[in-house]
């Protein structure tokens, strides 16, 4: 292999590797943020309905 097609694989490579840790990231935040809102939403429901 020839210098140039290693550094496009390994760009290609690292490339991938930080959109999947970030899009990982970014979906644990938006579960937890979702998880948190639901519950404060079920006690809030507490107050409307009583």
């Amino acid at each position: 292999m020839d210098e140039k097609t290693f550094k496009t694989i390994t760009n290609a490579g690292a490339g991938s590797l930080a959109i999947g840790i970030i899009t990982l990231v970014t979906g644990i935040t938006t579960g937890v943020l979702l998880v948190v809102s639901g519950a404060k939403l079920l006690q809030s429901r507490r107050k409307v309905v009583i």
